[in-house]
C-alpha cells in the first residue's frame, strides 16, 4: 500500500473511532424529549394540586348547597354556585379556568337515606360537578398546551339516619309581633305571619320519629282557652297576666303534624298544623298575638323544660327553640312574687338549667335591641341588653340566630350568617341533622 493510501486509511479510522460528535448528535435529538418529559412531571404536580383544590370547592359547593336544601328563600344550587371555584365565587382558583359542568349543581332525591323530600325542592341531597382547565408550563414542548381535571361531591341534608328529637316550639305572641314586617320573605307578612311561615319550613324539614309541642307567651286562661289557636270558631283566645297561673301550652309533644310512609308530608288537620299555618283545609284560624301584659318568657322556658322532661320520651334528644325579641319588659303587677326585677338574667338561668339537663336550647332573635338598659331589658341590674340576653339562652353559640333584615342589624350571630326570619327557621331544621357528604353513587 502506497503511502498515500495508507494516511487516507489512517485518517478514516480516527474518525470512526471517535464517538464525541455521535453522542452530542444524541444528546441535542434527546434534550428536547427529556426537557418536555421533566416538564410534564412538573406540570402534573401542579395538575394534582389544582384537583385537590377544585375537589375541596367542590365539597365546600355541595355542602353549602345541602344547608339551603327546602329553604323557601334561599336557593340551594345559588348557593352552591356561590361556594364553588368558578371565577367570582367564593373559592375561585387562580392559575385555572374552572367551570360548572352543565346540568349542575343537580338537587336529588335519595331513596336510601331517611330525609324526605317534602319542601319546594322535593329533594334531600344536591351534587355538583366542576371542571378546571390547567394551562400548562412546560409540557408545551410535547404540544400539551392545557390539562383539564374535573371533581364531583354529593352532599345529603342530614345523613343517613336521623335523630329522634322531642322539640317544644316557643313563640312570642305578645301584641308587637301584629305590627308588619317588610323584610320578610313573604310579602305583606306581619310579625306573626312570617314567624309561622318559618315555622312550617322547619316542620316541613323534620321527620316522623320527632315529637313536636307548641308553647307560646303570653300564656292563656286555660286549656279550653288554649284551643282558640287552633280551634276553627274565630275566637281569640283570654290572655291572663304571668302571676295568674297561665297556661302556656297550646299542643302537646305529638308526632301527628307530619304523616307517616314513604313520602312524609305535613298534616293539614292537626292542631299544630292548623295553629301553624293560620288554617287547615276548611278555616282560617291560626296562633294569635293577643298581648297586653308585656313581655315575659323565663317561666315559659322552665315550663318547656318541665313538658320535655314529663311528657317526651326517654333517651331521645330534648330541643327547645324560643322566638322573641327578647326585651323582657313585663310591670311588677302581672309579674310572679320575687320575678319582676332582672327579667332577661332569670330567663338566662331558666335557659341554662335546661341546657344543664341536655336540652338544646335554640334562640332567635327578632329584632332584638343592642343598646342595654334604658333601650332594653329595663328591669335588670346589671344591665343587658335583649341582644345579649338571646345570645345566652342559646346552649351554645351555633344555637343563636337572629334576624337582621326585619329586625336590628347590629344583632348577629358570630356563627351563623341566615338573617331573615323564615331561613332561620330552615337553618334550625338543618343544624338538627348536619349536611353530610355521601358516595357519589349514593342512590
Amino acid at each position: 500500500m502506497s503511502l498515500k493510501s495508507r494516511i487516507a486509511s489512517s485518517l478514516i479510522g480516527s474518525l470512526w473511532n471517535d464517538q464525541r460528535g455521535v453522542t452530542g448528535t444524541i444528546v441535542a435529538f434527546a434534550l428536547p424529549i427529556l426537557v418536555g418529559l421533566a416538564g410534564f412531571a412538573i406540570d402534573m404536580g401542579h395538575v394534582f394540586q389544582v384537583q385537590r383544590a377544585l375537589q375541596a370547592s367542590t365539597d365546600a359547593a355541595a355542602l353549602a348547597g345541602a344547608y339551603y336544601l327546602n329553604s323557601e328563600t334561599v336557593s340551594p344550587t345559588t348557593e352552591a354556585t356561590t361556594f364553588s371555584a368558578v371565577g367570582g365565587s367564593k373559592n375561585a382558583l387562580n392559575g385555572a379556568s374552572v367551570t360548572m359542568i352543565s346540568g349542575y349543581p343537580k338537587l336529588k332525591c335519595l331513596t336510601s337515606v331517611s330525609q324526605s323530600c317534602n319542601g319546594p325542592n322535593a329533594a334531600n341531597a344536591i351534587q355538583v360537578k366542576q371542571q378546571a382547565t390547567v394551562n400548562t408550563w412546560l409540557s408545551q414542548i410535547l404540544g400539551i398546551n392545557t390539562l383539564t381535571v374535573t371533581a364531583t361531591a354529593t352532599a345529603t341534608a342530614g345523613g343517613s339516619q336521623a335523630l329522634p328529637l322531642d322539640i317544644m316550639i316557643i313563640v312570642d305572641t305578645t301584641a308587637s309581633m301584629n305590627d308588619p314586617d317588610t323584610s320578610c320573605s313573604v310579602s305583606g307578612a306581619t310579625r306573626l305571619t312570617c314567624a309561622l311561615t318559618g315555622l312550617r319550613t322547619l316542620l316541613a324539614m323534620l321527620n316522623p320519629s320527632d315529637q313536636v309541642g307548641l308553647m307560646v307567651f303570653p300564656g292563656v286562661q286555660n286549656s279550653t282557652q288554649a284551643t282558640y289557636d287552633y280551634a276553627c270558631n274565630n275566637t281569640k283566645p283570654t290572655i291572663v297576666a304571668y302571676n295568674s297561673s297561665p297556661v302556656y301550652e297550646i299542643t302537646g309533644l305529638s308526632n301527628s303534624f307530619i304523616t307517616t310512609g314513604t313520602s312524609p308530608s305535613l298534616n293539614a288537620s292537626s292542631d299544630l298544623i292548623i295553629a301553624a299555618q293560620g288554617g287547615g283545609t276548611s278555616c282560617n284560624e291560626g296562633l294569635k298575638a293577643v298581648g297586653g301584659v308585656g313581655t315575659f318568657y323565663g317561666d315559659v322556658i322552665t315550663a318547656a323544660q318541665t313538658a320535655l322532661t314529663s311528657d317526651g320520651r326517654a333517651n331521645v334528644q330534648k330541643v327547645i327553640v324560643m322566638l322573641s325579641d327578647g326585651d323582657a319588659n313585663a310591670k311588677s303587677q302581672n309579674m310572679p312574687s320575687g320575678e319582676a326585677n332582672n327579667q332577661c338574667h332569670g330567663a338566662i338561668a331558666a335557659a341554662k338549667t335546661a341546657a344543664a339537663a341536655g336540652t338544646w336550647v335554640y334562640a332567635l332573635a327578632y329584632g332584638s335591641p343592642t343598646s342595654p338598659t334604658p333601650g332594653s331589658c329595663s328591669t335588670d341590674a346589671p344591665a343587658i341588653s335583649a341582644c345579649s340576653t338571646m345570645q345566652q339562652i342559646a346552649s351554645q353559640p351555633s344555637f343563636f340566630y337572629s334576624d337582621q333584615t326585619g329586625g336590628t342589624s347590629s344583632c348577629t350571630s358570630t356563627v351563623n350568617s341566615v338573617s331573615e326570619l323564615v331561613s332561620l327557621f330552615a337553618a334550625v331544621g338543618t343544624s338538627f341533622q348536619k349536611p353530610r357528604l355521601v358516595p357519589d353513587s349514593t342512590s
